[in-house]
């Protein structure tokens, strides 16, 4: 594996004691994710597990008329493909890369063996997923309640909070499909946010020039979403270190 990648720097990886990680580590397979890319689609059976690293990639729920909305994501936090190990086998999300950058893929049926030892892989495993359906349920309520100007500091924060740099490269247009409204309604809330001075946008990047401000104009669900992943992952040790 490449020195500039490491497996820790994703947090589920990490948290993997020596013994388990020794188990996993020679199939473990580093790949470049690029932006727009279709891990699985709505239905798939998923023959791969992704922990990004450096990547985030977008769950996406699909309307019959073509429309969709993002239900969750996933960065270094946590891992793509948690209906392999709840017995789902698949899920009526989309899975795709909202910022590229690299992940490490691991076979479903190396993963399941791990799981199905029981014990420390699995507790991490369940705990992570139970933060995850938080952050879905999260998303709904959000998307329902709040203005576009308060989702879209949700999605800002929770995307620089797995990103190492305050930049994002993202279009009006994607973020509309992200929040699943209308691409005027993003326009109008990333002006205001310009306005306040809290970001800085140009040609697709979004600079935060003010994370504070956005946490003074978010509503409450981004702090529901951090809490519950601090909760439940917060005494998970890291074999090198505390990364997160």
């Amino acid at each position: 594996m490449s020195s500039k990648h490491d497996p820790n720097q994703n947090h589920l990886l990490a948290a993997l004691l020596d013994a388990e990680f020794d188990r996993l580590a020679p199939h473990l397979e580093l790949i470049p994710l690029l932006l727009g890319d279709v891990l699985s689609e709505s239905g798939d059976k998923l023959h791969h597990l992704y922990f990004p690293t450096t990547a985030i990639v977008s769950l996406h729920y699909l309307l019959e008329n073509g429309g969709s909305s993002e239900i969750a994501g996933v960065g270094n936090e946590g891992v793509l493909g948690v209906s392999v190990f709840m017995g789902g086998d698949s899920t009526p999300s989309r899975a795709v890369v909202q910022t590229r950058g690299h992940a490490y893929r691991l076979p479903a049926a190396i993963l399941m063996e791990e799981f199905n030892r029981g014990g420390h892989v699995m507790r991490l495993l369940l705990r992570y997923t139970q933060a995850l359906l938080t952050q879905m349920s999260q998303t709904a309520v959000c998307n329902r309640h709040h203005s576009v100007e308060q989702q879209l500091c949700r999605w800002l924060l929770l995307t620089l909070d797995r990103l190492p740099s305050n930049e994002l490269t993202m279009t009006q247009e994607l973020i509309a499909n992200m929040l699943g409204v209308r691409r005027e309604g993003v326009t109008e809330a990333a002006g205001r946010l310009q306005g306040y001075g809290y970001i800085s946008y140009r040609r697709g990047h979004i600079t935060v020039l003010d994370r504070a401000g956005l946490e003074d104009d978010v509503c409450e669900c981004y702090a529901v979403v951090k809490k519950e992943f601090g909760r439940l992952l917060s005494d998970v040790r890291h074999r090198q270190g505390n990364i997160g």
